[in-house]
């Protein structure tokens, strides 16, 4: 049972705008605030010793879901993936920082001797996310703000998905020539 609420919260997070979307048009007012309200509660609680990063925008969409639901204020649900680019945007940019950066952290666990030059490569991806997030979260808030939820919906439920996905893929693709030129 665990298991299934587990990958049930997981898909309400990374499907939220598709629930939002149509939550707002088949549920009745104020319902699907609720729903994701408590499935992000159930997110935090089942995972709250492996998402410390994610902490902050899970308690974030907590207040913006539940807020929803109270205020009957359905336009507040659509500021949920402006908070998670701010959050990956701190994240990817507090470890260029701190260091290492978080694409080095995360390319070592696949190739743990990465060579030294390296770093400035990684250090420059780790920009490029942080500027994919700025983009993302840009094109949140616009779409929040000023586009309909059929917009909102195909932005942050598609295309920034897509982007994201095409940034991973295509890094992952260039690292792996890079570190056979380099390695």
């Amino acid at each position: 049972m665990k298991a299934f609420v587990q990958v049930l919260s997981i898909l309400a997070v990374m499907g939220y705008p598709i629930a939002v979307y149509f939550g707002l048009q088949y549920l009745p007012n104020g319902l699907i605030g609720l729903i994701l309200c408590g499935l992000l509660i159930i997110r935090l609680s089942l995972n709250k010793n492996q998402l410390k990063p994610m902490l902050v925008p899970l308690v974030i969409g907590i207040l913006l879901t539940g807020a929803s639901f109270i205020a009957q204020r359905n336009d507040w649900l659509l500021y949920y993936p402006v908070v998670i680019n701010l959050s990956m945007l701190a994240l990817f940019g507090f470890s260029l920082i701190q260091g290492p950066s978080l694409i080095e952290r995360l390319a070592r666990l696949k190739e743990p001797d990465l060579p030294s030059q390296a770093t400035p490569y990684l250090i420059k991806v780790t920009k490029i996310w942080c500027g994919l997030f700025v983009f993302n979260g840009l094109m949140a808030l616009y779409t929040a703000m000023a586009t309909d939820i059929t917009i909102w919906t195909i932005y942050n439920g598609l295309i920034a998905y897509l982007l994201i996905g095409g940034l991973l893929g295509g890094e992952w693709i260039y690292r792996t020539f890079w570190l056979k030129q380099h390695g």
